[in-house]
């Protein structure tokens, strides 16, 4: 789909944000009631069932067209011992995906997603954005664009992930700005960094908050100041998602974080995004939270990649095979409850 040429662009694309199908939603809440269970009984099931018919448009959602899209992007912050790697594992990581090595290859087949893999500009590092913004706007809007592109109208779910040593360093800025508390609250090991390494980040977010304190406190300026590349074209595929009424099904605390400036604002852009798990890095649950999301599994995971994005879809199917595989009442032949 068309992408985010100018900030005027990217702003409108927040204002009159699509509604799921409410006919269709009612049809699948329905449905729900005729089958052979006890009323609820299967839980969030249901529920994601329902979800999924009113962003798909039908009763009866289906899972033919899924697409995993994993963005990766190299950070100038890197510079401050920030991470337990060095920013090269991005290229290298990189690589791997592509020769079909990493979790997210084995996770994606598991689960039956395309798997497209989008690499930004890794030979350009964003900026140390202690000292300067990540990015320009020109890099920004060709960020947002960049995550657009890999939304297209006929998909049935979209899941999104990152790749991109130094960005949860990134992500606990993102929150800081966006909602307030200290660094500490957000800051976490990430890829492993001891308690000397925690408390590097926790001086790099306190730098970088104070640093920017002054800009504008939109989504758009937020993200081009303290965002990486990967982390803005997240956010701009689930904005791309939600013109398209694509439901979304989004991964740790990096991707979520790409919602934060937006959230912050406009708490709604997250109605068509389910929260695939709580990954083990401390500030995703904080986030969940302001967010509005629950996430539907908790398996201490904290790879990124999409990898635990990638494993709920097996929860998703699950939702779907229910909903529109069981017998109602009627055609089983069972009695209902009074």
């Amino acid at each position: 789909m068309s992408g985010f040429p100018t900030i005027a662009a990217f702003e409108a694309a927040l204002v009159d944000l699509s509604v799921p199908d409410a006919a269709a939603a009612e049809g699948a809440r329905t449905r729900q009631t005729q089958l052979t269970k006890p009323a609820g009984s299967l839980g969030r099931l249901e529920e994601i069932a329902i979800f999924l018919a009113g962003w798909q448009g039908r009763a009866r959602p289906v899972l033919q067209n899924a697409r995993a899209a994993i963005f990766a992007g190299n950070h100038g912050v890197t510079i401050h011992g920030v991470s337990a790697f060095p920013a090269d594992v991005t290229v290298q990581m990189v690589r791997n995906f592509e020769a079909g090595g990493a979790a997210i290859n084995a996770l994606a087949s598991a689960a039956g997603l395309d798997l497209k893999i989008v690499a930004l500009d890794l030979d350009r590092p964003t900026a140390d954005f202690t000292a300067q913004p990540a990015m320009t706007e020109a890099e920004c809007l060709a960020a947002l664009s960049a995550g657009a592109e890999v939304v297209d109208a006929d998909l049935d779910l979209l899941v999104v992930g990152e790749m991109g040593i130094g960005n949860s360093t990134a992500a606990a800025a993102l929150c800081a700005r966006s909602f307030g508390g200290l660094a500490a609250d957000w800051v976490g090991p990430g890829t492993g960094v001891d308690q000397a390494g925690i408390v590097r980040k926790i001086d790099v977010v306190e730098r970088a908050v104070a640093f920017h304190a002054d800009a504008p406190m939109t989504p758009f300026e937020t993200l081009r100041r303290m965002g990486g590349r990967e982390i803005v074209a997240i956010a701009g595929a689930v904005i791309a998602a939600r013109r398209l009424r694509v439901p979304v099904v989004l991964d740790g605390f990096i991707s979520c974080a790409a919602l934060a400036p937006i959230a912050a604002t406009c708490p709604a852009i997250t109605d068509h995004c389910l929260a695939g798990h709580r990954s083990a890095e401390p500030g995703h649950g904080r986030l969940l939270g302001r967010l509005g999301l629950a996430p539907l599994l908790a398996l201490d995971m904290r790879l990124g990649e999409g990898s635990g994005a990638a494993v709920a879809v097996a929860v998703i199917r699950s939702a779907i095979a229910a909903h529109n595989g069981m017998a109602t009442f009627a055609e089983a032949g069972v009695s209902e409850s009074p």
